[in-house]
């Protein structure tokens, strides 16, 4: 008996430590001192530490003074640690608290920031990825973002960098279509790629791809033996693109056979042209 009873002390005691330490774990300090301490540690470059800090600040005082810089600070300190998906997601709770903030447009941009770099920057500094070849969800959204900001808030300080990704994005988005209308004429899957290249042309013709589209939309087209579209085709590609290498020096269409006897030649020559 005095055993069993010297067990449920013991049993006692640990649990009562336990919940000792989980009441120190679960002190609470002053809203100020989160919010310094988060400041100092972005300001040091320890962002980690900084995020944690703005957490607690977050769950303990989310009505407090520091509550909306706070939110801000989160946004930029997930960013800086790589959670791309975190920052948005922060950004997106910041812009749903504080529609009318005078910081609504670096919101805004952030959010769109985040969404940019989650195709093009990690993908390509660290796998090597070419960025034309991922799904382009990501991009759009982040499109739309850097568009709203331009259309809320056309004097912003972060207008001029939205508008050149937005440039950059639809650049690429041309890109992108091109990519599959290659695709297709490797499979001589012609009116698919031709529909890509003349997606192109309609909705991206300040790319630098449009050139390449016309030659496409040209080629698939007289594979097609669609003559009269492909004329008209060349037509436009030589008032737009004279100097194009798709002519020869008395502006004669020089465009590749995509019949498929010469299919493999193609596909070298294709690929070729992509790795460039």
């Amino acid at each position: 008996m005095r055993s069993g009873f010297r067990c449920v002390l013991v049993a006692a005691t640990l649990v009562l430590g336990a919940c000792a330490s989980t009441q120190e774990e679960a002190e609470v300090l002053p809203e100020e001192t989160y919010y310094e301490e988060a400041r100092s540690a972005m300001n040091s470059g320890n962002f980690n530490e900084a995020e944690s800090n703005l957490d607690q600040l977050e769950t303990y005082y989310p009505f407090g003074r520091y509550a909306e810089q706070a939110q801000l600070d989160l946004i930029y300190a997930r960013y800086q640690n790589l959670d791309l998906e975190g920052a948005r997601s922060a950004a997106d709770r910041f812009l749903r608290l504080n529609p009318q903030s005078e910081q609504a447009d670096y919101a805004l941009y952030m959010r769109g920031l985040a969404s940019y770099n989650l195709d093009v920057g990690l993908a390509t500094r660290y796998l090597g990825v070419d960025p034309t070849d991922r799904d382009p969800g990501e991009q759009r959204r982040a499109f739309q973002d850097f568009s709203e900001l331009l259309s809320r808030y056309p004097d912003s300080e972060y207008a001029p960098d939205a508008r050149q990704r937005m440039i950059a994005i639809r650049n690429r988005l041309a890109e992108l279509e091109l990519h599959a209308a290659n695709y297709y004429i490797r499979r001589q899957a012609y009116l698919a790629a031709n529909n890509r290249a003349r997606y192109v042309v309609e909705n991206y013709p300040e790319s630098p791809s449009t050139e390449e589209a016309l030659i496409l939309m040209a080629e698939t087209y007289q594979a097609l033996e669609l003559d009269d579209a492909a004329k008209d085709a060349i037509r436009l590609l030589a008032v737009n693109y004279p100097g194009s290498e798709a002519f020869d020096r008395n502006l004669n269409f020089q465009g590749r056979d995509l019949t498929p006897e010469s299919r493999s030649l193609l596909n070298v020559v294709t690929f070729g042209l992509l790795g460039d």
